[in-house]
């Protein structure tokens, strides 16, 4: 294998890739644990990363294999001819649920996740601070003007269940309150402190 073969690689949406990525052993399941948990942490650090950089946050099993799905560019090498089987997906997943980097979506089934490459508690905080620097303290809004706001924000496209966590945790520092709308769920966020007392 060429040296150059094993530096990083910039994908087409921009993304680049570590080095690790062009080692075929990094794609195939290893029987020595150490060697899986070690490959199964840059497995995770690499998806959560990604998923930031595209604004993912639904995974499932069957994405590593879809060519052209959005996550072709990491579940696949054409470089090295390799690609990320989904039965060793389906276990990278076992393990970011958990370590909480990740929850089952829908619940009661393994083969799709939510990802966390932010997790709630961050959401909060990147919730609260849309809210105060777009004039939006006191208002109430409701879920869908905020994750479909007509101006993209860093809550567009925010899964609901995690926005929830996110206003849940807001509500026990006194940030936020949950309100009936008549159309759904609504939300007024309040200046409040930051401090979890």
């Amino acid at each position: 294998m060429s040296s150059s073969s094993m530096s990083p690689y910039k994908t087409p949406s921009g993304f680049l890739l570590p080095s690790i990525h062009a080692a075929p052993p990094f794609f195939t399941q290893q029987l020595n644990p150490t060697t899986q948990a070690t490959l199964t942490a840059q497995w995770t650090r690499l998806i959560l990363s990604y998923a930031r950089h595209r604004q993912l946050f639904l995974l499932r099993v069957e994405d590593a294999g879809i060519p052209g799905s959005d996550w072709d560019e990491i579940f696949r090498n054409e470089r090295i001819n390799r690609k990320l089987l989904p039965s060793h997906l389906s276990a990278i997943f076992a393990d970011m649920v958990s370590k909480n980097l990740a929850v089952y979506e829908p619940v009661k089934q393994t083969s799709s996740v939510l990802l966390y490459w932010r997790t709630p508690d961050e959401w909060a905080e990147v919730l609260h601070s849309w809210a105060e620097s777009t004039g939006q303290l006191q208002t109430i809004l409701t879920f869908y003007d905020i994750v479909e706001p007509p101006v993209p924000s860093p809550l567009t496209g925010l899964p609901i269940s995690i926005l929830r966590k996110a206003i849940s945790i807001l509500a026990k520092t006194s940030r936020s309150q949950t309100i009936a709308v008549a159309d759904g769920e609504g939300v007024r966020f309040l200046p409040g402190n930051t401090s979890k007392g």
